[in-house]
């Protein structure tokens, strides 16, 4: 099933853009491209740090200096979430959790 890219430009601690861009598995580039044509922004350029954190944590952080033009935000971040995945734990088993 395919999941969604949540990307997000930040200034200091507060997102000033976002969009949610849908991203079958293995092709995050894909919809990273269609976020930043949304966002009127070039792509940023991925580095093997990229790609490791990807294969980790399905998230990425972008700074000013992997953008070939000048931005006007600190960093974009990039967030692999799939809303039909029932795997994953949605609360703790902590008893106030009710």
């Amino acid at each position: 099933m395919a999941g969604q890219l949540w990307v997000r430009l930040i200034k200091k601690t507060r997102r000033i853009k976002d969009t949610v861009q849908p991203c079958p598995q293995g092709d995050w580039r894909k919809a990273l491209e269609k976020a930043c044509h949304e966002l009127d922004l070039a792509l940023p350029l991925v580095l093997g740090k990229h790609e490791r954190d990807w294969e980790t944590n399905r998230n990425i952080r972008f700074l000013p200096e992997h953008f070939m033009e000048p931005v006007q935000f600190d960093r974009m971040e990039i967030e692999y979430f799939d809303p039909d995945d029932r795997d994953t734990k949605r609360r703790s088993d902590d008893p106030r959790n009710g």
